[in-house]
């Protein structure tokens, strides 16, 4: 490492499963500290998910560059072959996702607004206590999410999702503590999300889940 450069191969990076292990998450932006715009990379093997399938708005432009192997894009209702060098650049409001079509494959996101300053989405770091959660490594994870709601203290979200992951690892005090403050930020999504939420089933039934629940 260099004080005016930094320099690492995706295999590097460190590898966090996301979605129960679905798709692998290499963190790029991470990484690197990178403020400017949003960048990740994505790896697996025939059959994962390498692109989320989603949709940007607010016009978010989004570009994918196949680093490795070979991806199967869906653009719209479209469906591409990308080997190993494809460049896909995917306009605002249209439905994308990837799958890997060979082992290996890996396959590097960019995205930013234009004219609009970069800040750091708060579902990275979302994905990545949930990952280390995910890895065993809870109190790694809790430490993420403390951090996320000291530095987003009016997002709903981040307390929401850290009130899914203590549900999920068993500590009713916490869960509900946690959903008590999503529900005070924003109750209408919080109690919609929540309504068919599994991560909740282990408190569902708790008097105390059922009246947050409940609209005054």
């Amino acid at each position: 490492m260099s004080e005016g450069y930094e320099v690492a191969h995706i295999d590097e990076l460190e590898e966090l499963p996301i979605a129960g292990g679905e798709f692998i998450w290499r963190p790029v932006r991470r990484r690197f500290g990178i403020t400017a715009f949003g960048t990740n990379a994505y790896t697996g093997n025939t059959g994962q998910r390498v692109v989320e399938e989603h949709f940007e708005r607010d016009n978010h432009q989004e570009m994918y560059v196949v680093l490795r192997g070979r991806a199967t894009f869906t653009l719209g209702e479209d469906e591409v072959d990308a080997p190993a060098g494809t460049i896909v650049f995917a306009r605002p409001g249209t439905k994308r996702g990837a799958i890997a079509a060979e082992d290996g494959t890996a396959v590097l996101a960019v995205g930013a607004k234009p004219g609009v300053v970069f800040e750091p989405s708060l579902w990275e770091e979302v994905f990545a206590a949930n990952a280390y959660a995910d890895k065993g490594e809870l109190e790694k994870a809790r430490e993420l999410f403390a951090n996320l709601l000291e530095q987003n203290p009016d997002a709903w979200q981040g307390f929401f999702n850290a009130a899914c992951l203590e549900a999920r690892l068993g500590d009713k005090e916490r869960a509900l503590e946690h959903f008590e403050r999503a529900v005070e930020l924003d109750p209408e999504k919080a109690r919609e999300f929540a309504e068919t939420d599994s991560d909740f089933d282990s408190i569902r039934d708790d008097p105390r889940f059922v009246t947050l629940l409940q609209s005054s």
